[in-house]
């Protein structure tokens, strides 16, 4: 089992910056993937960023040069600095790990960026 509790969301202007957090406990040795997703009001969950091991990234498109996904072993965390944020941003940002094939998410930060 793993649990994954995020932090770091809030109101911020467009063209602002904020850090989420995403801190994992239980059998977190075995987690090979985390990721964060996000979902806007009215719209599917998507991906947003991902780390394989512990170097390996992918971004979604909408958020390339703009997002970097991090993780610190140390602290059983990962996180999503965004930059330049835009208004269609919006939305509730989820935490996610995949360990031995089950996935597992955090109940959500609310990130609203205001135009």
């Amino acid at each position: 089992q793993v649990q994954l509790v995020e932090s770091g969301g809030g109101l911020v202007q467009a063209g602002g910056s904020l850090r989420l957090s995403c801190a994992a406990a239980g059998s977190v040795s075995a987690i090979n993937v985390m990721a964060w997703y996000r979902q806007a009001p009215g719209k599917q969950r998507e991906s947003v960023a991902a780390i394989i091991g512990d170097f390996s990234t992918n971004y979604a498109d909408s958020v390339k040069g703009r997002f970097t996904i991090s993780r610190d072993n140390r602290k059983n965390t990962v996180y999503l600095q965004m930059n330049s944020l835009k208004s269609e941003d919006t939305a509730v940002y989820y935490c996610n790990a995949i360990s031995r094939g089950v996935y597992y998410w955090g109940k959500g930060t609310l990130v609203t960026v205001s135009s």
